[in-house]
């Protein structure tokens, strides 16, 4: 054949194999400057489609054959001279990352080994255009036993090639480049964010002197402190939200990174914190992107999310942690541009403490060997030190807000008092005696008990059971009740403990783990408004009804606050919430890697890491869950009604997720008033059945948050 194809368009335009190969090798290079693979990442992007030389592929693409496997050969090929890391990211550049195996896996197995035994076409023309040779990267810094940093290396590499792949077929196939890369250079954000804040500084009120007081140090550190790992302890009320963004802004400047991600554990944070950033930096700067999030409207955006290619990205901790250990391309295509960013994670005290293991692995990987900065931000920061120290000795964390206890006493806005056992009756009188309050309970079952003994108006339930839009109407009408001093009571599960902005004079809080109640604590006297002695947290303990079944991932943090409890009277004092979560971590043991994430990287001396196994297994939120669309408004019925004739898509599952409940199996079996439409997708038939108060009518025994 005198010409070999890559891609060919149905108005026959067509692209030659060796521009594509070209094309995606010098693409994949650039990515991977960031980390000193450059010369390797080429050499995978030249091979990574050197199977579509053979015959069979060619006939496929221009007379409409079969589609042969073409990224096998590649895989062979460049894994005989640059080793099993290149072979993983070329044989992985479509299915995925696949495990290693074993030397005795069939071919037919879907595993590296099992696929080098696999009967190819003839390809070997390949070497009348290309030339494959060894590559000398620069290789990582090795934490841990190492095979850890080298799992992570290559999943780096795929991401190189994969992204590099999309985007040289996506310029080929549209005939012109796609508008990515949008959005303003990090040094006018940071001007934006100085006109934004240029009327802040010398403020009248001391608690807004010391908010500049912080803004103007974040500022400050970030352009003076070398990259690395970082804290930022900011007392609630203390404008962490800016003084973050500004930090991550400036040392981004400094140190010339290319973007700033804010990852945050809730949907209700980042929504409100996307907002922010979007007044602050404008919205073509800011890339919100989240399982609810709908960017159908939104070209420019909706092409930004799959590679994070903007200045400032908001996203969740599920979307962060669950793509660097992906193995599909969709996921991973985006990880190059994590490296070479600052790195935000608010509430930093919530990184599940069954997946804490490797999430620490992965902070540490991108601060040692990929040029980022993290910021672990919170109030209340979690005693990370000895758990970083077994990683490598290299990682030491530095605080950027001096004057923590100082600044612990200024912020310092309420009481806690311990009020011992209390009955749901009990519980009911105390909070019909208050004009506002807000009462925070473990389990959404207590929480239905305690909402119906209440009495007279204005009285409000909060719960997962309830859809995402009911509950957003409902904390607006909270909101306007407490902006005018009407009477307010309001029932809830621990949703509503962070990110959700409202200001209570009293809050009730059952016994949950320190951060938990330091968290309620945040809803009281928010604003700081009233005397410290006017404002407290009542800490009580529910009926043994509600805590006897709980499981040990909530009993856990319970049994290391009530420890603590017994020696600080203040307990969100910061020597309180340290000696907290050192006890916590020494509580949970093994549980802090719960399905053995780590051992299953460490253990494979070879290579062959079980990269398909690894991402089946992490998943940060239980995802046994099942939907039911509750069609109550025009908007819900009018996406019942799509859903119903069949109509998916990406876009339109998330908007209809503003009006589902999520449920677990057994829930989901006992509900006979549903609709199937796929096997974990339902809509409500009986609108009996969901309540305008507390939502779904199901067994409440749990008040586990799902956040996604």
């Amino acid at each position: 054949m005198d010409r070999y194809l890559a891609h060919r368009t149905e108005d026959g335009r067509q692209q030659e194999l060796i521009d594509h190969l070209q094309g995606t090798a010098r693409l994949a290079a650039l990515f991977a400057q960031k980390f000193g693979a450059e010369e390797l990442a080429w050499q995978i992007g030249m091979a990574h489609d050197i199977g579509k030389y053979s015959h069979a592929f060619q006939a496929h693409l221009c007379e409409n054959g079969l589609s042969p496997d073409h990224a096998t050969a590649g895989g062979i090929e460049i894994g005989q001279l640059n080793g099993v890391p290149a072979a993983f990211c070329v044989m992985g550049h479509h299915g995925g990352l696949p495990d290693g195996g074993t030397s005795v896996d069939g071919r037919d197995s879907g595993t590296l080994m099992g696929r080098r035994k696999k009967r190819l076409e003839d390809y070997q023309a390949f070497r009348q255009e290309v030339e494959l040779k060894r590559a000398s990267p620069k290789l990582p810094t090795l934490l841990g036993q190492g095979r850890f940093t080298a799992s992570f290396w290559t999943r780096m590499l795929f991401s190189c090639l994969v992204d590099a792949d999309f985007l040289d077929t996506e310029r080929f196939m549209r005939g012109t480049p796609a508008a990515r890369g949008q959005g303003e250079r990090i040094e006018a954000l940071c001007a934006k964010l100085d006109g934004f804040v240029a009327h802040w500084w010398d403020p009248d009120r001391p608690i807004d002197q010391k908010r500049c007081s912080i803004l103007r140090e974040c500022m400050q550190k970030g352009e003076r402190q070398a990259p690395g790992l970082f804290s930022l302890t900011v007392p609630t009320g203390g404008g962490k939200t800016v003084s973050s963004l500004a930090f991550g802004l400036y040392h981004a400047r400094a140190q010339r990174l290319e973007r700033v991600i804010y990852v945050a554990p809730y949907c209700s944070i980042i929504e409100q914190t996307a907002e922010k950033f979007r007044e602050i930096l404008g919205p073509e700067n800011v890339l919100e992107h989240h399982a609810n999030v709908d960017l159908s409207d939104d070209p420019v955006k909706k092409l930004a999310a799959e590679n994070w290619d903007m200045p400032v990205v908001v996203t969740t901790a599920v979307q962060f942690f669950e793509s660097l250990f992906a193995n599909k391309t969709s996921r991973c295509r985006k990880l190059h541009n994590i490296a070479g960013s600052v790195i935000i994670f608010d509430e930093a005290q919530t990184l599940p403490l069954s997946y804490l293991e490797p999430c620490l692995r992965a902070i540490a990987e991108l601060t040692v060997n990929y040029g980022s900065s993290c910021v672990l931000c919170t109030a209340t920061q979690p005693a990370l030190g000895p758990l970083l120290r077994q990683i490598s000795p290299l990682l030491r964390c530095r605080e950027i807000c001096s004057g923590g206890d100082e600044l612990y006493q200024f912020f310092r806005r309420v009481r806690f008092v311990r009020v011992g056992p209390l009955t749901d009756e009990e519980l009911a009188k105390r909070l019909n005696a208050e004009k506002q309050a807000l009462c925070i309970v473990g389990t959404r079952k207590q929480a239905q008990a305690v909402y119906h003994l209440l009495r007279g108006e204005g009285n409000f339930h909060l719960s997962t059971l309830m859809t995402p839009s009911h509950r957003s109407a409902v904390l607006e009408e909270i909101r306007a009740r407490l902006k005018d001093g009407a009477p307010c009571t309001v029932v809830a599960t621990s949703l509503i403990e962070a990110g959700v902005d409202v200001d209570f004079p009293a809050v009730y809080r059952s016994m949950a783990g320190l951060d938990s109640m330091i968290q309620a604590a945040g809803r009281c006297n928010r604003e700081g408004r009233r005397a410290l002695e006017q404002s407290r947290v009542w800490l009580f303990e529910p009926e043994d009804r509600y805590t006897a079944h709980l499981p040990h991932s909530m009993l856990r943090p319970l049994a290391a606050a009530r420890g603590v409890m017994e020696r600080w009277e203040q307990i969100d004092a910061p020597e309180a919430v340290e000696a907290y979560f050192a006890e916590l971590y020494r509580l949970s043991g093994p549980e802090l890697d719960a399905k053995q994430i780590v051992p299953m990287l460490e253990k494979r001396g070879d290579g062959l890491y079980p990269f398909r196994t690894v991402a089946e297994n992490f998943h940060l939120i239980d995802q046994d869950t099942r939907q039911v669309l509750i069609p109550v408004g025009e908007e819900a019925q009018a996406l019942a009604a799509r859903l119903r004739s069949g109509e998916r898509s990406r876009e339109l599952l998330r908007r209809a997720g503003r009006h589902m409940v999520n449920v677990y199996p057994d829930h989901f079996k006992a509900l006979f008033c549903l609709e199937f439409l796929e096997e974990n997708l339902a809509v409500l038939t009986d609108l009996s059945w969901y309540d305008r108060d507390t939502g779904l009518k199901i067994s409440a025994d749990t008040g586990v948050g799902i956040f996604i």
